[in-house]
């Protein structure tokens, strides 16, 4: 039952209001990966970014798709949670946490062959205003070396549906998947080699990087 609900919610929800209501463009699409493990890398201005991500791919594979959320927000209610569980399919992460290893889940996760899709910046940012890449991208790409890294950037989302509001706006939307990469050698020199991919994805996309 509750798989029959996430693939009507996307099918019939997800994917018209996308590509009716705000006309998402994709670019790059062949760059998605099409099995895990993998990690999908993007910017996070929008609870639409998400579900955006997830819509990319064949509701078949949904399952495999796992997007990384703080477990301090998602799972504060039971329908927040059983909606972010079962129809999203989040992958909690304890950000306050005192675990050993806080990516360990996320490592499993890999592990299983899963596809998981990670926002570096923590929460929603401004619309269409970027902040700092967090570095736990980094270790755990450094975790799992072999693991391709897919950076994907987003442009629109953020002005059809801000942070803080609940009302959607009808706004073209830019999606722009970029080559995959893996680790790097060190933190420093991944982050930055992931600040210069998504700024080349956001002037494929014809936009400023960050506005």
């Amino acid at each position: 039952m509750v798989k029959f609900l996430r693939i009507a919610f996307f099918a019939l929800v997800v994917r018209p209001v996308l590509l009716i209501v705000l006309g998402m463009n994709v670019r790059g699409r062949e760059n998605l990966p099409t099995k895990g493990p993998a990690i999908i890398v993007a910017n996070h201005n929008s609870h639409l970014d998400t579900v955006t991500l997830l819509a990319l791919f064949p509701l078949r594979d949904l399952p495999r798709l796992r997007p990384v959320a703080a477990a301090d927000y998602f799972l504060k209610n039971k329908l927040l949670s059983w909606f972010a569980l079962n129809i999203i399919g989040i992958l909690p992460l304890d950000r306050g946490g005192i675990k050993k290893n806080p990516l360990a889940d996320l490592e499993a996760a890999l592990d299983r062959g899963d596809i998981l899709i990670l926002f570096p910046e923590g929460s929603r940012g401004e619309p269409e205003q970027r902040s700092d890449f967090k570095r736990g991208v980094a270790f755990l790409a450094k975790a799992r070396s072999e693991t391709p890294v897919h950076p994907v950037f987003m442009h629109g989302l953020g002005k059809a549906l801000p942070k803080g509001s609940f009302i959607l706006v009808p706004f073209n939307c830019d999606v722009v998947a970029g080559a995959p990469f893996k680790w790097e050698g060190d933190p420093k020199g991944f982050m930055e080699s992931l600040e210069v991919k998504m700024n080349a994805l956001a002037s494929k996309g014809h936009v400023q990087p960050w506005e």
